[in-house]
């Protein structure tokens, strides 16, 4: 019996281990905060390895890592806005050297300020807290770090220098985006060469452009760094790319090999981090040519795309919605990522969204996935519920055989067996169904963390926001308290006393890692825990319902027995 009770509590002891892991590791694998780059630094192209020779051998990807001399900065201002397009949700500037300086959204769901919870109540009252945090109008996307959207570079020395030294002119300096597309063209001439980026804005953050040049010249084109508006560590910051098989690449910042990346044909490029994205993708069934370059020092992946003459393609910058990415162009819902468990963790964004159609809020679209995946899960629940349950009426007998056989353990081993067989129980069976929900919760707890569709979204009372962690942790504490519950219905097959002390402090463990956990992922666990109690109590009913039965049916035989006796003995 020893033996077994061991293998459960070593099954449980590494679900809950390998969970504490992955919480830690993801903790100190946070990427490191970048200072933001002086004025200076702006102004001048950042220097990049060179692209691998097989697409410059065919005079499509002009060499970047050419542009590394220091611009003339006295001639005229670089971050000089030269355009603004304002709607209602968003507003965009354009710089004198024609790239996306900023991107602001000023819709309240990204502005919010994140709220106060307990702790920050009792700092307030006793003096310690800081001011309420001010509440801004409007939410900037991008950084300070090169290229910007819309960048150009070129591989030819002198045409790159003058490209950064002229000004480009604005066709208008304001647009007010309602409802219809709006277009703006910005014109730079060079010496040698005149450039036209024909500009058509969306009112769905989508843009299109035109890239028109005087003679034929190789040059790319980026989509800009990565959004720094959420810095969160525990999503993926950095480059996704789709390429011409449909398969995702991605580079982490900081994990950029040196080396640039080309593919041939990719349907999109994309910068992203935990909710944000600025990306160039087509519509053409040829695709264009991306490149993956190396930020040097920093190693963070730059994206471009690579042209011979004009170019058309579209670009997007704004939050990663499902949805709304979906209708702009279906490749891009591979945009939103949830890290190795992307692969299941989509279909169950896809179910929570599906349900969310239905109730209209998230809280309430979560408490319907975990009852469907009780439902889905539910035989195998049943089976180890049972198992357990048979395992608790079979404890006697084992006692009994450990007794008897104590000291022949292979003899043991085989009773134990064949006890197990006779009476239906499996000492595996009740552990089945925890190491089911693992992959299931991870899934959903990627989904919630990155999922930008629940952000600044409330549920009831005093939870605003199911991406963030419960203020007043009333959530954790429920979760707690529910788990604890579930554990004293259980029957209890650990005989070792300081096997059962650490089991019974898993509770504990787990509302400890899961107060800083997003209250969606907390409202899931809790919820679950509570249709398992509801669910332990009617096996529990059902198997004292049984046990009556067969103590009766067994009285109703030996009484019979006893009667025919009776009548042998006349």
């Amino acid at each position: 019996m020893k033996q077994n009770n061991n293998s459960n509590l070593r099954i449980i002891l590494v679900v809950a281990i390998s969970f504490l892991f992955i919480v830690v590791y993801s903790y100190f694998q946070k990427p490191a905060q970048v200072p933001e780059k002086t004025t200076q630094e702006i102004a001048t192209p950042l220097t990049t390895n060179p692209a691998p020779s097989s697409l410059q051998a065919k005079n499509k990807t002009p060499d970047v890592a050419n542009n590394t001399q220091a611009l003339n900065t006295s001639t005229f201002d670089p971050n000089k806005i030269i355009a603004t397009i304002k709607s209602k949700e968003i507003e965009i500037n354009i710089d004198s050297l024609g790239r996306i300086s900023q991107f602001y959204l000023k819709d309240k769901k990204f502005t919010a300020p994140k709220q106060e919870g307990l702790i920050d109540h009792i700092k307030r009252l006793f003096g310690f807290a800081k001011k309420p945090q001010e509440v801004i109008t409007k939410l900037p996307l991008l950084g300070n770090d090169l290229p910007k959207p819309l960048e150009m570079r070129f591989s030819d020395i002198a045409t790159n220098n003058q490209a950064f030294e002229i000004p480009y002119k604005a066709s208008l300096d304001s647009i007010e985006l309602k409802n219809t597309p709006e277009t703006l063209v910005l014109t730079q001439n060079l010496n040698n060469l005149t450039i036209k980026k024909i500009i058509t804005f969306y009112p769905n953050l989508q843009y299109d452009v035109k890239i028109e040049v005087s003679r034929l010249i190789p040059y790319v084109i980026s989509s800009g760094m990565r959004p720094v508006a959420d810095a969160d560590g525990y999503a993926f910051h950095g480059v996704v790319l789709k390429d011409a098989e449909d398969k995702i690449e991605k580079v982490e910042d900081k994990k950029a090999d040196g080396k640039s990346e080309q593919y041939i044909g990719a349907k999109f490029i994309a910068s992203v981090d935990r909710y944000y994205t600025s990306l160039f993708f087509t519509k053409s069934p040829k695709g264009f040519d991306a490149i993956i370059d190396s930020e040097i020092g920093t190693k963070n992946p730059m994206p471009f795309v690579a042209f011979d003459g004009n170019a058309e393609f579209q670009g997007y910058i704004g939050p990663k919605n499902y949805k709304e990415l979906k209708e702009i162009d279906p490749n891009l819902t591979d945009v939103v990522e949830y890290g190795i468990i992307t692969f299941f963790a989509k279909p169950v964004f896809l179910l929570l969204n599906f349900l969310h159609s239905y109730t209209g809020n998230w809280g309430w679209a979560i408490i319907l996935l975990t009852l469907i995946v009780r439902i889905i899960l539910f035989p195998l629940s049943y089976k180890g519920m049972v198992s357990m349950q048979k395992l608790k009426e079979v404890a006697p007998k084992m006692k009994e055989l450990q007794a008897k056989y104590k000291d022949d353990p292979q003899k043991l081993q085989s009773q134990m067996m064949q006890l197990y067989k006779k009476n239906g129980a499996n000492p595996m069976g009740g552990c089945l169904p925890l190491i089911l929900q693992i992959p299931v919760f991870f899934a959903i707890y990627r989904v919630l963390y990155n999922a930008v569709e629940l952000k600044s979204t409330g549920w009831i009372f005093w939870i605003h926001d199911l991406s963030v962690m419960d203020p007043y942790f009333v959530l954790p504490i429920l979760m707690g308290i529910s788990m604890y519950m579930h554990q004293v219905l259980t029957p209890n097959t650990i005989a070792d006393p300081t096997q059962a002390k650490i089991f019974k402090l898993l509770p504990v463990v787990f509302t400890v890692f899961l107060i800083t956990f997003p209250a969606g992922l907390v409202l899931y666990w809790t919820v679950n825990n509570i249709f398992s109690i509801i669910q332990q109590l009617l096996i529990n009913r059902m198997m004292e319902k049984k046990k009556a039965l067969e103590i009766a049916e067994h009285k109703h035989s030996h009484n019979e027995d006893g009667k025919i006796q009776k009548e042998k003995t006349k």
